[in-house]
């Protein structure tokens, strides 16, 4: 009877397994420390325009919401419009070559492409307005944003990050009239988040369930 397969395929195949489970386990721990340190955190990234928070938050005052409208009704804070900065700048500093960019999109009607900084994967859900709903602070997740000259991303925004809030947001939680309070610190936080965390009726036991974030 002649021989299906030869006599070395054994050999190979056992040694094709060998490589592919090095393979994977190599792709894992690869993805692990991808997502342990993610590139770009507190690194600043180029933007059409180089919008300060530090200039328009910590100097001149403007409010979180009076750009990002939708950060407590909707899943996604909001990108404002050009016509909500040319509120200001039709008068202010219009002639600019900084803000020739802005003044040209709007005098056009076209919108400027901002890169965004903090994007999750497509199989993770999000929703910023429970957030703030339940006490959560703009500065947990964005840091000292009145800061930054340039906007960058100062979370990691990995699953064990989340996790570690999900499973112990009480460290995290404000009254709701300081969740946009970028430099608001508790005298108590412990005291503080045990009681919140009964006035918000948060069940902790059902934060870490994998149908909270994956939908």
């Amino acid at each position: 009877m002649a021989q299906l397969f030869h006599r070395r395929f054994g050999f190979l195949f056992r040694l094709g397994l060998i490589g592919a489970a090095l393979a994977a386990t190599t792709g894992v721990l690869l993805w692990r420390a991808s997502m342990a340190y993610p590139a770009g955190v507190n690194d600043p990234i180029e933007q059409p325009v180089p919008f300060s928070h530090k200039h328009h938050v910590g100097d001149d005052g403007i409010r979180c919401r009076y750009c990002h409208s939708s950060v407590e009704k909707s899943a996604f804070a909001g990108i404002p419009p050009i016509s909500t900065c040319m509120t200001c700048h039709s008068q202010l500093y219009t002639d600019q070559p900084v803000l020739a960019p802005v003044v040209e999109a709007f005098r056009g009607g076209a919108s400027l492409r901002w890169k965004r900084l903090n994007k999750l994967p497509d199989f993770v859900y999000f929703n910023h307005s429970i957030h703030v709903a339940k006490g959560i602070g703009c500065a947990s997740c964005h840091g000292q944003i009145d800061t930054m000259p340039l906007t960058a991303r100062t979370a990691p925004l990995t699953m064990q990050w989340c996790l570690d809030c999900h499973r112990h947001p009480e460290q995290n939680l404000r009254p709701a009239d300081r969740v946009f309070d970028l430099h608001w610190k508790a005298a108590n936080q412990s005291a503080l988040g045990a009681r919140l965390l009964k006035a918000y009726h948060i069940d902790t036991a059902r934060l870490t369930d994998c149908s909270v974030c994956h939908r």
